[in-house]
């Protein structure tokens, strides 16, 4: 890790500020696990004040609900990051969004062993779901995590 930059993410968030700057998308994130980390990891990219919308870290269950309007039921589910994602692009008019909710460690939560972790996202009708089992502890899924959630705006932005 560097300046706070998680190894592997310079590239990706390279990538994502160059092809969202001046094409008028916003990206936005809505975390659990992961409190936050891909939000500073992207609000730290190159012109982030024109393309990042912000991001929502619903870390209880009743913030999910509430806020992201998830389902009420388990949330270390891929439905759940689905709804994560889609409820973050709507409250914050987002054209692009991804999100993350699992099992950071170090014991099993809904039934789940740590290291379990799904990540959604959306870019206009397209939808994309993941659903990982990383091995470490909860400082190494959060690292994994956060670059997989980036993997996958790469993936979105470059596809919408």
């Amino acid at each position: 890790m560097t300046d706070g930059i998680i190894d592997g993410a310079q590239p990706l968030l390279d990538e994502i500020a160059s092809r969202l700057d001046g094409d008028g998308r916003t990206v936005a994130v809505a975390e659990s696990l992961t409190a936050g980390k891909i939000a500073s990891h992207l609000g730290a990219a190159q012109d982030a004040s024109t393309w990042f919308a912000g991001g929502v870290v619903a870390y209880t269950n009743e913030t999910k609900y509430s806020v992201l309007n998830v389902d009420r039921g388990p949330v270390v589910t891929a439905t759940c990051a689905g709804q994560m994602a889609d409820g973050v692009a709507e409250l914050l008019a987002a054209d692009v969004a991804v999100a993350v909710t699992g099992v950071g460690g170090p014991g099993p939560e809904e039934g789940k062993e740590a290291g379990t972790v799904y990540v959604g996202g959306r870019a206009g009708a397209r939808s994309l779901t993941a659903e990982l089992h990383l091995d470490g502890g909860p400082t190494e899924v959060v690292e994994a995590t956060t670059l997989h959630a980036l993997r996958m705006l790469v993936d979105l932005v470059r596809g919408s």
